[in-house]
Protein backbone atom coordinates (compact mmCIF):
# COMPACT_ATOMS: atom_id res chain seq x y z
CA UNK A 1 0.00 0.00 0.00
CA UNK A 2 1.27 3.48 -0.78
CA UNK A 3 2.07 5.99 2.10
CA UNK A 4 -0.92 7.71 3.00
CA UNK A 5 -0.18 11.30 2.76
CA UNK A 6 -1.35 14.10 5.15
CA UNK A 7 -4.14 15.81 3.59
CA UNK A 8 -3.27 19.06 3.37
CA UNK A 9 0.62 19.60 2.54
CA UNK A 10 1.06 16.22 -0.07
CA UNK A 11 -1.85 18.17 -2.28
CA UNK A 12 -2.35 20.93 -3.76
CA UNK A 13 -5.18 23.16 -1.83
CA UNK A 14 -7.59 25.08 -3.25
CA UNK A 15 -10.02 27.79 -0.70
CA UNK A 16 -13.37 28.20 -2.85
CA UNK A 17 -16.66 30.05 -1.87
CA UNK A 18 -19.89 28.54 -1.43
CA UNK A 19 -23.47 29.70 -0.27
CA UNK A 20 -22.31 28.03 3.07
CA UNK A 21 -19.08 29.75 3.39
CA UNK A 22 -15.63 28.61 2.34
CA UNK A 23 -14.60 25.22 1.50
CA UNK A 24 -10.92 23.37 0.90
CA UNK A 25 -10.02 21.19 -2.09
CA UNK A 26 -7.54 19.05 -1.11
CA UNK A 27 -6.08 18.15 -4.76
CA UNK A 28 -4.08 15.05 -5.54
CA UNK A 29 -3.63 14.79 -9.44
CA UNK A 30 -2.98 11.55 -11.46
CA UNK A 31 -0.40 12.48 -13.77
CA UNK A 32 -2.67 11.71 -16.78
CA UNK A 33 -5.90 11.68 -15.13
CA UNK A 34 -8.97 9.36 -16.80
CA UNK A 35 -11.21 10.24 -13.59
CA UNK A 36 -11.55 12.50 -10.93
CA UNK A 37 -13.06 11.12 -7.81
CA UNK A 38 -14.32 13.59 -5.18
CA UNK A 39 -14.78 12.80 -1.55
CA UNK A 40 -16.50 13.96 1.13
CA UNK A 41 -16.02 13.72 4.72
CA UNK A 42 -18.43 12.90 7.42
CA UNK A 43 -20.28 14.87 9.82
CA UNK A 44 -17.67 13.61 12.89
CA UNK A 45 -14.59 14.23 11.23
CA UNK A 46 -12.65 15.39 8.36
CA UNK A 47 -10.59 15.24 5.39
CA UNK A 48 -8.36 13.47 7.26
CA UNK A 49 -10.21 10.05 7.66
CA UNK A 50 -8.00 7.09 7.25
CA UNK A 51 -10.14 5.30 4.19
CA UNK A 52 -10.12 8.98 2.80
CA UNK A 53 -5.93 9.52 2.55
CA UNK A 54 -5.41 5.93 2.16
CA UNK A 55 -7.65 6.60 -1.45
CA UNK A 56 -5.82 9.61 -2.40
CA UNK A 57 -2.62 7.80 -1.70
CA UNK A 58 -3.24 4.82 -4.03
CA UNK A 59 -5.55 6.08 -6.85
CA UNK A 60 -3.29 8.45 -8.87
CA UNK A 61 -0.86 6.16 -9.75
CA UNK A 62 -3.90 4.37 -11.11
CA UNK A 63 -5.25 7.48 -13.50
CA UNK A 64 -7.80 8.59 -10.95
CA UNK A 65 -6.92 12.57 -9.21
CA UNK A 66 -8.86 12.63 -6.00
CA UNK A 67 -9.99 15.62 -4.08
CA UNK A 68 -10.57 15.70 -0.48
CA UNK A 69 -13.83 18.07 -0.15
CA UNK A 70 -13.50 19.59 3.09
CA UNK A 71 -17.11 21.28 3.94
CA UNK A 72 -17.28 25.06 4.83
CA UNK A 73 -18.19 24.19 8.47
CA UNK A 74 -15.02 22.32 8.90
CA UNK A 75 -12.90 24.91 7.40
CA UNK A 76 -14.40 27.26 10.19
CA UNK A 77 -13.56 25.15 12.84
CA UNK A 78 -16.76 24.22 14.24
CA UNK A 79 -17.61 21.13 16.12
CA UNK A 80 -21.44 20.22 14.24
CA UNK A 81 -22.10 20.19 10.79
CA UNK A 82 -24.79 21.78 9.32
CA UNK A 83 -28.22 20.63 8.11
CA UNK A 84 -27.70 18.54 5.20
CA UNK A 85 -29.19 21.49 2.66
CA UNK A 86 -26.39 23.07 3.67
CA UNK A 87 -24.22 20.01 2.85
CA UNK A 88 -25.58 19.69 -0.37
CA UNK A 89 -25.30 23.46 -1.32
CA UNK A 90 -21.66 23.96 -0.67
CA UNK A 91 -21.13 20.65 -2.64
CA UNK A 92 -23.00 21.49 -5.44
CA UNK A 93 -21.65 24.83 -5.76
CA UNK A 94 -18.12 22.85 -5.69
CA UNK A 95 -18.74 20.93 -8.42
CA UNK A 96 -18.01 23.20 -11.40
CA UNK A 97 -14.44 23.30 -9.87
CA UNK A 98 -14.47 19.34 -9.63
CA UNK A 99 -15.19 19.22 -13.04
CA UNK A 100 -13.29 21.90 -14.33
CA UNK A 101 -10.35 19.54 -15.61
CA UNK A 102 -12.13 17.56 -17.99
CA UNK A 103 -12.52 13.92 -16.79
CA UNK A 104 -15.98 12.60 -15.55
CA UNK A 105 -16.34 13.25 -12.02
CA UNK A 106 -17.47 10.49 -9.70
CA UNK A 107 -19.24 11.84 -6.62
CA UNK A 108 -18.04 9.97 -3.29
CA UNK A 109 -17.22 10.48 0.25
CA UNK A 110 -17.86 8.74 3.67
CA UNK A 111 -20.86 8.45 5.98
CA UNK A 112 -22.29 11.91 5.90
CA UNK A 113 -20.21 12.74 2.70
CA UNK A 114 -21.93 9.51 0.91
CA UNK A 115 -25.11 10.75 1.35
CA UNK A 116 -24.58 14.16 0.27
CA UNK A 117 -22.80 12.41 -3.16
CA UNK A 118 -26.19 10.30 -3.39
CA UNK A 119 -28.09 13.43 -3.01
CA UNK A 120 -27.13 15.26 -5.78
CA UNK A 121 -25.61 12.82 -8.01
CA UNK A 122 -28.05 13.09 -10.39
CA UNK A 123 -28.73 16.50 -10.57
CA UNK A 124 -24.93 17.35 -11.28
CA UNK A 125 -24.47 14.80 -13.63
CA UNK A 126 -22.23 12.51 -11.82
CA UNK A 127 -20.63 9.76 -13.79
CA UNK A 128 -20.93 7.51 -10.48
CA UNK A 129 -20.99 7.56 -7.06
CA UNK A 130 -18.72 5.76 -4.49
CA UNK A 131 -19.98 5.65 -0.89
CA UNK A 132 -17.86 4.68 2.19
CA UNK A 133 -19.27 3.88 5.15
CA UNK A 134 -22.71 4.69 3.94
CA UNK A 135 -24.81 5.55 7.69
CA UNK A 136 -27.64 3.53 5.78
CA UNK A 137 -29.88 3.59 9.77
CA UNK A 138 -28.73 5.62 13.12
CA UNK A 139 -26.86 2.65 15.38
CA UNK A 140 -29.37 0.25 16.74
CA UNK A 141 -32.21 1.98 15.10
CA UNK A 142 -32.59 0.12 11.52
CA UNK A 143 -36.35 1.26 10.78
CA UNK A 144 -34.97 4.62 10.19
CA UNK A 145 -33.27 3.53 6.98
CA UNK A 146 -31.96 6.16 4.73
CA UNK A 147 -31.83 3.14 1.59
CA UNK A 148 -34.07 5.74 -0.47
CA UNK A 149 -30.80 7.84 -0.83
CA UNK A 150 -28.59 5.40 -1.69
CA UNK A 151 -30.97 3.68 -4.52
CA UNK A 152 -31.98 7.18 -5.62
CA UNK A 153 -28.37 7.97 -6.76
CA UNK A 154 -29.41 7.22 -10.67
CA UNK A 155 -25.74 6.45 -11.53
CA UNK A 156 -23.63 3.15 -10.87
CA UNK A 157 -22.90 2.93 -7.71
CA UNK A 158 -20.45 1.32 -5.33
CA UNK A 159 -20.86 0.41 -1.34
CA UNK A 160 -17.71 -0.19 0.94
CA UNK A 161 -18.55 -1.19 4.16
CA UNK A 162 -17.22 -2.43 7.37
CA UNK A 163 -18.13 -5.59 8.03
CA UNK A 164 -19.17 -4.52 11.74
CA UNK A 165 -20.48 -1.09 11.12
CA UNK A 166 -23.15 -0.21 13.90
CA UNK A 167 -24.38 2.33 11.05
CA UNK A 168 -25.29 -0.45 8.72
CA UNK A 169 -23.99 -3.93 8.34
CA UNK A 170 -23.42 -5.35 4.45
CA UNK A 171 -26.48 -8.37 5.09
CA UNK A 172 -28.50 -5.40 5.50
CA UNK A 173 -28.12 -3.32 2.27
CA UNK A 174 -31.26 -3.42 -0.65
CA UNK A 175 -30.83 -6.39 -2.80
CA UNK A 176 -28.72 -5.74 -5.99
CA UNK A 177 -26.09 -3.12 -3.89
CA UNK A 178 -23.00 -3.37 -5.17
CA UNK A 179 -20.90 -3.56 -2.26
CA UNK A 180 -17.58 -4.45 -1.23
CA UNK A 181 -17.19 -5.55 2.80
CA UNK A 182 -13.86 -5.01 4.84
CA UNK A 183 -14.32 -8.05 7.24
CA UNK A 184 -13.77 -6.55 11.06
CA UNK A 185 -14.23 -2.85 10.24
CA UNK A 186 -16.32 -0.57 12.18
CA UNK A 187 -17.67 2.96 10.39
CA UNK A 188 -14.19 3.93 10.55
CA UNK A 189 -13.20 1.57 8.70
CA UNK A 190 -10.71 0.61 12.25
CA UNK A 191 -10.28 -3.16 13.15
CA UNK A 192 -9.70 -5.19 16.18
CA UNK A 193 -6.13 -6.23 16.96
CA UNK A 194 -7.51 -9.78 17.07
CA UNK A 195 -9.14 -9.53 13.65
CA UNK A 196 -7.47 -11.42 10.37
CA UNK A 197 -7.04 -8.80 9.04
CA UNK A 198 -4.07 -6.12 10.23
CA UNK A 199 -5.06 -1.96 9.93
CA UNK A 200 -2.77 -2.25 6.98
CA UNK A 201 -5.00 -5.28 4.69
CA UNK A 202 -7.72 -3.80 5.78
CA UNK A 203 -6.96 -0.66 3.98
CA UNK A 204 -5.31 -2.46 1.00
CA UNK A 205 -9.36 -4.52 1.05
CA UNK A 206 -10.81 -0.79 0.62
CA UNK A 207 -8.27 0.53 -2.12
CA UNK A 208 -8.04 -2.30 -3.67
CA UNK A 209 -12.28 -2.72 -4.19
CA UNK A 210 -12.81 0.92 -4.73
CA UNK A 211 -9.39 0.80 -7.53
CA UNK A 212 -11.10 -2.13 -9.62
CA UNK A 213 -14.75 -0.98 -9.61
CA UNK A 214 -13.08 2.06 -11.04
CA UNK A 215 -11.28 0.41 -13.58
CA UNK A 216 -14.84 -0.74 -14.91
CA UNK A 217 -16.47 2.25 -15.23
CA UNK A 218 -16.27 3.59 -18.83
CA UNK A 219 -14.52 6.98 -19.46
CA UNK A 220 -15.08 7.16 -23.30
Amino acid sequence: MAEIPAAGPAAEVRLLPTPAGDARLHWHHAPEPRLVLALGHGAGGGVEARDLLALAAELPARGVSVVLVEQPWRVAGKKLAPAPKSLDAAWTALWPALAEPGPPVVAGGRSAGARVACRTARELGAHAVLALAFPLHPPGRPERSRAEELTGAGVPTLVVQGGRDPFGRPGEFPPGTALAEVPDADHGFAVPKRADLSQDEALDVLTGAVAGWLDGLPTG
